[in-house]
């Protein structure tokens, strides 16, 4: 016998969703999977479903999200479905339609930020780190991370922002635009306290708009705070560590 467990969240409150409900776009869903649409969730794919169902896997504020149509086309179910074993059947399809294209695209976006390299272009790992110049767990982060960036091993990119001070957008300027990105970065995450890092008087436009951009991605990845540290885990899933790592997170992120 296959169970269906509904996890507890604000959008499972109302398990059962009427098909009236309907929405202007994705005019191929049925009307039910419309509904949940309606809400604010985005349908990416179907997938095979016990039972008579038919699975659809959707993203809502970054998360996946199991659909279950019901036979009679007129209701659907949001949850986790599991088996008699208790094997999660959702899991693989949500991984497949869900997280692997989005950490994909979300990497993409990444490399295509304006980030300061910390480390050897051809180190076999990379991992991006959202700094901010004010972030004491940033430097941290960078002091921690000496061992495998010095080895060669890691290379970390430095996605540049301004949250904490008022003058954290000006010094985060300063690196952007100097001579040497990675000389200025390095510089002042070596001095730590000491470091004599000026903000930038007046922020030219193209970096302004570099910065803007680099924060924008941040909020879209869901970082909370400084250091935001993302990395792909050893099966190429997009994993994110907020603030500076323990011991055993740090190696994690590094790759061991």
């Amino acid at each position: 016998m296959t169970k269906l467990i509904l996890e507890p969240s604000r959008w499972l409150t109302l398990a059962l969703l009427s098909a009236a409900a309907t929405s202007l776009h994705a005019e191929q869903w049925p009307a039910p999977i419309k509904a949940v649409e309606a809400r604010g969730a985005e349908i990416v794919g179907r997938f095979d479903a016990p039972g008579g169902m038919q699975g659809f896997a959707a993203k809502y504020n970054g998360q996946g999200m199991a659909l279950y149509l019901m036979p009679d086309g007129k209701h659907v179910l949001l949850g986790t479905l599991l088996d008699e074993q208790g094997a999660d059947l959702s899991e693989a399809p949500l991984e497949q339609l869900v997280y692997q294209p989005m950490a994909k695209q979300m990497w993409a976006r990444m490399e295509k930020s304006h980030w300061v390299g910390d480390g050897k272009d051809d180190a076999p790992r990379v991992v991006y780190v959202f700094s901010d110049p004010n972030c004491p767990y940033c430097t941290l982060f960078w002091k921690q991370s000496r061992p495998w960036v010095e080895a060669g091993k890691v290379q970390l990119r430095h996605i540049m922002v301004g949250i904490i001070r008022e003058d954290s957008e000006a010094k985060a300027a300063t690196i952007l635009a100097a001579k040497s990105p990675e000389q200025a970065l390095n510089e002042h995450e070596s001095a730590g306290q000491s470091s004599t890092l000026a903000p930038l008087k007046t922020i030219p436009p193209h970096i302004q708009k570099q910065l803007d951009s680099n924060l924008e991605l941040m909020n879209e990845l869901g970082g909370q705070a400084t250091p935001a540290i993302f990395y792909l885990d050893k099966d190429w899933r997009l994993q994110q560590q907020q603030g500076a790592p323990r011991p055993d997170a740090l190696k994690a992120i590094m790759g061991e």
